[in-house]
């Protein structure tokens, strides 16, 4: 069965609009109706509960808007006691008494001397006028200027943070109405304050009409002495203000905690006690000087010396609970870390690959210390640029590591975690290598050069010069390394480019030839598809910068066919130009060809299946195809000239595939590749 206080709860809650209403009219009727005595006792006990709940519910807020109606509690409470002081004002004036309340204040908290309570009601309409109040509106200023300024940023904020999904459409809905509702409150609170100061004013012309006007209604109505009316009004005028300051100052106090509370997770007294004491050396300090204090001549012993134990004791207990604190959370971090590696999470994270990694011994750590002079982290961003440049491909960051377990000078260059390539450099020398036109050797420190394979000798700076006059090419040890690092991106710039660098590439050519991308995909071919094709390029060096085209070419093409490989050739026809310009001297192009009967029993050899095309050679036809393209390239390099074979477009792509595991760095070009304009010189055929 329900008690009656749950029956009033219940229906306060359910008809709580109408309850609101009622009391804010009863307020406003007890302005003009006289009340009984009790009832005014009673309304100034609920006053100062009211109070007292109000002050309690700021401290343990956590955040301002949790009391969000406070600017509204704040005028409803000002009227209120302003309606008890209209309401008691008339009972003192009329019947020289107001209830036991305010009679009891006038004896008890003051002893029954007007004087005193006087003096002590001022005093406290100056601290709540002065002090709480006027600190409070000017903190409700500022805030509300501050958060109504702020209110763009965090607007735009939230947009950012949507944009790129970290949250989602309701998160940034609940945070835009928090930033709107901040501001109302913050604006709302600027205006309320004014409530405050305002009662505070009234409350002192309230008792100065009380005292004067009860001294003449005491002599000239009621036929009292001077001393009597004026014992009798004062105190009864100052016990009424009293009554109603009381409640006041805490209601102007509730009202400073709540618009000086910053962000925090905690309540007022939590964040105080945390705050104030979580530093044992302060309380240590603080005992010392009290101590000083007490054994001043001159000055009170017993008081500094109380306090001085109290500060001691206090930083001893602060100490000792911060050392087992750090104590238990060693403890508990190290079952943490154990729990957090079962964790399924944490094994994933360990997948994790760098695309790039270059991992160097303890020797070459001052070629990426800048404190040292090193420049090789300014050499990557130049070797990144050159890739853009040349091969139209983002080059990912290299993560650079030293790694103990490796020889103090050497190096290793690592593509998706795999080594791929490796050297090493002696700092404090040089890199001398014999370019054919050395006239007289000197000593050094026999090597190979890494990144094409040259033999090489390190010398000391003593030796650069004379290295040099004797033409030697001289380089140093940063630039040996960068040159290796830049001819292994190129190496592997098939291997590099994947899927999201595919993507992240045509999202760039769509800002500027949105109509073509939205022709190819994906309507025509998927970003897999599209990356096969630019990564066949990219194997043979040939430049995927100018992807406008790239993607026209496909875009005519991918409706007759989706093999990559074909795709590929079409493309390449498209670049000839750019093809030509890499291999051209002085407008003419030396090279090796196949002869036709070569050419056509590649062609034959040719098998077409769904996952793509292949040459299928019997063994002895390919070992003597390669032993006779070795010959003739042999004889066109020792000319001086790149190994270049020309093809039909029909052989290219196969051909190139059919040799390129056996001869490396052989070119591969076909007829339809090589500008009109360039004269083509054929100084060898190859037979089988």
């Amino acid at each position: 069965m329900a008690t009656p206080a749950t029956m009033a709860g219940n229906f306060i809650n359910k008809y709580s609009d109408v309850v609101i209403a009622l009391a804010i009219i009863m307020i406003v009727i007890m302005m003009i109706i006289p009340l009984p005595t009790f009832l005014l006792d009673l309304l100034l006990c609920l006053n100062i509960t009211l109070a007292l709940t109000i002050v309690m519910v700021t401290i343990y807020n956590v955040e301002p808007l949790d009391f969000s109606v406070f600017p509204s509690l704040l005028l409803i409470t000002t009227l209120f006691r302003l309606a008890l002081n209209v309401s008691s004002t008339r009972l003192i004036l009329l019947d020289g008494y107001a209830g036991e309340i305010i009679t009891s204040f006038g004896n008890f908290v003051v002893g029954g001397n007007p004087i005193v309570g006087f003096i002590v009601f001022v005093i406290l309409i100056i601290i709540q006028f002065i002090v709480i109040t006027k600190g409070a509106e000017r903190v409700a200023e500022v805030s509300a200027r501050f958060t109504l300024d702020a209110m763009p940023g965090k607007q735009m904020a939230i947009d950012a943070d949507l944009n790129q999904g970290a949250i989602t459409d309701a998160e940034a809905r609940a945070r835009r109405e928090k930033i709107q509702h901040e501001a109302d409150f913050y604006g709302a609170m600027d205006g309320a304050s004014k409530f405050v100061k305002g009662d505070a004013v009234a409350a002192i012309i309230i008792i100065i009409i009380n005292i004067f006007g009860g001294f003449i209604i005491g002599m000239v109505q009621r036929n009292l002495s001077i001393a009597q009316s004026l014992q009798q009004y004062t105190l009864l005028t100052v016990g009424e203000g009293l009554v109603n300051q009381i409640p006041a100052l805490m209601v102007s106090t509730a009202t400073g905690i709540i618009v000086t509370r910053a962000a925090s997770n905690s309540n007022l007294g939590s964040d105080l006690i945390s705050q104030l004491f979580r530093n044992p050396r302060i309380f240590f300090i603080a005992s010392g000087v009290l101590m000083f204090l007490a054994i001043t001549p001159g000055l009170p012993t017993i008081p500094f010396l109380t306090l001085s134990l109290l500060a001691l004791l206090i930083g001893y207990n602060l100490n000792k609970s911060q050392k087992a604190s750090l104590a238990t959370n060693k403890v508990k971090q190290k079952e943490k870390d154990k729990e957090e590696i079962k964790k399924p999470e944490n094994v994933i994270s360990l997948l994790q690959v760098d695309p790039m990694e270059l991992e160097i011994g303890y020797s070459l750590i001052p070629l990426v210390d800048t404190g040292q002079g090193g420049d090789l982290l300014e050499r990557i961003v130049m070797i990144r640029r050159q890739c853009a440049l040349e091969l139209g491909l983002v080059v990912p960051t290299i993560r650079i590591r030293d790694n103990i377990q490796i020889k103090p000078n050497a190096y290793i260059i690592k593509l998706r975690g795999i080594e791929i390539a490796k050297g090493e450099l002696i700092l404090d020398h040089y890199l001398a290598m014999n370019s054919g036109t050395v006239v007289e050797e000197i000593d050094g420190i026999a090597t190979t050069e890494p990144a094409f394979g040259l033999p090489a000798i390190w010398i000391t700076e003593a030796q650069r010069e004379q290295a040099e006059l004797n033409g030697y090419t001289v380089v140093d040890a940063v630039s040996v390394l960068a040159t290796h690092i830049t001819e292994v991106i190129k190496a592997h710039a098939d291997e590099i480019l994947g899927r999201q660098e595919t993507q992240n590439l045509i999202d760039n050519i769509k800002k500027t030839s949105p109509s073509v991308v939205e022709e190819v995909v994906p309507d025509l071919l998927t970003v897999g598809e599209i990356q096969k094709v630019l990564a066949n390029l990219l194997h043979e060096r040939v430049s995927i910068r100018d992807m406008a085209t790239i993607l026209e070419v496909l875009s005519d093409y991918a409706k007759v066919t989706k093999d990559p490989d074909i795709l590929t050739e079409y493309v390449r026809h498209a670049l000839t130009r750019q093809i030509t310009s890499q291999y051209v001297q002085n407008n003419v192009l030396p090279c090796v060809s196949l002869s036709p009967e070569l050419e056509n029993k590649i062609a034959g050899a040719v098998q077409r299946t769904e996952r793509g095309s292949y040459v299928s050679l019997d063994p002895n036809t390919t070992k003597n195809l390669i032993t006779a393209l070795n010959k003739v390239l042999q004889d066109l390099t020792n000319l001086g000239y790149q190994p270049i074979v020309l093809t039909g477009p029909a052989v290219r792509i196969y051909f190139k595939k059919l040799v390129e595991r056996s001869i490396s760095g052989v070119i591969v070009l076909s007829q339809a590749e090589i500008d009109s304009n360039v004269e083509i010189q054929i100084l060898g055929v190859v037979k089988i």
